[in-house]
């Protein structure tokens, strides 16, 4: 199994390191956050390959970290004497077993005595000369010159490695990647290919044949190659005749096609094919540490399908490593939060250190938005609808805009679960989140002290109503502004408050999308403090 990372100069990483989790590691993140280039720097680790190349074939300046090139060309263009260009390496961190012995050492960017591997692309000596030709007229420089660079595969240890070297094994899962070549596509052939035994595999190839050999001996096929051997030689003197290719090209591997309930593979839905990309992998049994890595599953899926997914994904992953990118709070509540990793350009906030009664809490009811909280940078926590709504309406009369044009979040818990929430909030200090709340007849200050644990923290604030005699929204509302003004914007015409009142309770949601739709009103206090 994998213990951990480190990454310099890769993709959206300059300087990065993680730990891994043993069974289970869910990667969540903004887009171009680098969910992505975890799995691809695992398997470019694991095997030398990238895209199924030896990774000096396909190395190019664009793997390179943008700052770091841009750095490296600066540098370059103002004289100064240390500019090199920059390095990719990728460090990866296994555990200590017989088998990873021989590639322990401390070649490795912690200078850590440990058993790892390591890919390091840098410049190559025996191309110095040619380098500094190269560069003598910097402004000529764009790139990275790749074609002066040397590429290493080796063990912690510094020694060479190959393939057979590394005592751990990884597929690569991008389900929503579905090219088929000759009826089936190739990551899906070697799949069934490897979970057929020797003796089955030989079986198969001699039912094929046979079956070639029948075409050959129909008696239409007959028929038709007496007429062929008849027919004038006009440009060869040989014998025309049909049949069908039995050389190793026509194998059955490049031909057959499997088929779901009679139809062939490619004609089934995508979704379909997503799952069973997935469920053949988990199943694949292999003898040594099998890392397992899923692209987005949840792409094509109803989220039904998704639901007989992901537990099984959660029941066939005992004994295997499996790294899941995903933006989908089903898969994450599922598989559990405490195996969240939030990616950031500079490393990895995990969430291991929630309580048992909150990973349960979101496990069993795992509809919830948790990844809204843990990926917006600005959160608004609202108990409903009608909540939601008129927060978003004071937003855009504060702003002049909705909350989620500044990439604001306002999230209905749908009840008061506020504290679930606020234990994610509270292991994520750049996420700034707000609590608005009603008082419920109490004392606001009360309201605020049972969070008190929560606000403690810097990026996390409570607002609620001061005055304990207007205990919900719609009497704040109504104390906020006058009776003919909510009149107005609710299309009513009631004659006193207490009427108003009532029907604003009865109506919630019906107000609230009134208030969002209509002319200006004055918002309660709390709420413009909170969108403020």
């Amino acid at each position: 199994m994998l213990t951990g990372i480190s990454i310099r100069n890769f993709r959206a990483f300059r300087s990065f390191e993680l730990g891994f989790d043993p069974t289970v590691n869910i990667l969540v993140g903004d887009n171009d956050a680098g969910k992505s280039t975890i799995l691809e720097a695992i398997g470019l680790a694991l095997t030398g390959r990238l895209r199924g190349r030896v990774f000096s074939q396909e190395l190019s300046p664009f793997l390179f970290h943008q700052g770091a090139v841009k750095d490296y060309l600066h540098a370059l263009r103002n004289g100064a004497v240390d500019a090199r260009p920059p390095e990719i390496i990728i460090d990866l961190f296994l555990a200590d077993t017989p088998e990873s012995a021989a590639l322990r050492g401390t070649n490795n960017l912690r200078k850590a005595d440990h058993a790892g591997v390591r890919i390091r692309a840098y410049l190559n000596p025996d191309f110095a000369p040619e380098y500094e030709e190269f560069i003598k007229d910097p402004s000529q420089v764009q790139l990275i010159p790749t074609e002066y660079y040397r590429v290493d595969w080796l063990g912690f240890s510094g020694n060479g490695i190959t393939f057979r070297s590394v005592p751990a094994t990884a597929s690569l899962i991008d389900a929503s990647n579905i090219q088929l070549q000759s009826g089936v596509d190739y990551y899906l052939n070697r799949i069934i290919s490897q979970n057929l035994e020797a003796g089955q595999r030989v079986g198969l190839t001699r039912a094929y044949r046979n079956l070639q050999q029948e075409f050959t001996n129909d008696d239409a096929i007959r028929k038709i190659n007496e007429e062929l051997r008849g027919a004038p030689r006009e440009v060869s003197d040989r014998e025309l005749t049909l049949g069908i290719d039995l050389s190793h090209r026509a194998s059955w591997e490049n031909s057959l096609v499997p088929h779901l309930d009679e139809l062939p593979f490619q004609y089934v839905g995508k979704g379909e094919q997503s799952t069973l990309k997935i469920l053949l992998a988990l199943n694949k049994q292999v003898t040594d540490a099998h890392i397992l890595l899923v692209e987005e599953p949840e792409n094509h899926l109803s989220f039904p399908n998704l639901g007989r997914l992901v537990k099984k994904i959660g029941d066939k992953c005992a004994g295997k490593q499996v790294f899941i990118t995903t933006h989908s709070s089903f898969v994450l509540n599922k598989l559990g939060l405490d195996n969240l990793v939030l990616l950031t350009a500079d490393g990895g906030f995990r969430l291991d250190q929630l309580s048992s009664d909150t990973r349960d809490y979101f496990r069993k009811l795992s509809g919830y938005d948790t990844l809204r909280v843990v990926l917006a940078r600005r959160s608004i926590l609202v108990e409903g609808p009608s909540d939601e709504l008129v927060v978003q309406r004071a937003y855009l009369d504060r702003h002049g805009r909705l909350p989620s044009e500044d990439g604001v979040d306002v999230i209905n818990i749908r009840g008061l679960s506020f504290k679930r929430f606020l234990d994610i909030a509270a292991l994520l200090p750049r996420n700034q989140v707000a609590v608005v709340t009603d008082n419920d007849g109490k004392d606001a200050a009360a309201v605020r002290g049972k969070y008190a644990a929560y606000t403690s923290k810097p990026n996390i604030k409570v607002y609620v109503g001061e005055d304990k005699a207007f205990k919900t929204l719609e009497p704040q509302l109504l104390n906020a502004n006058n009776l003919v003004l909510l009149n107005r914007v609710l299309g009513t015409t009631f004659s006193s408050s207490q009427d108003l009142l009532d029907y604003m309770k009865n109506k919630k949601t019906t107000v609230a999308l009134a208030i969002f739709d209509g002319e200006t009103i004055t918002m309660p206090e709390y709420i413009r403090d909170a969108v403020a």
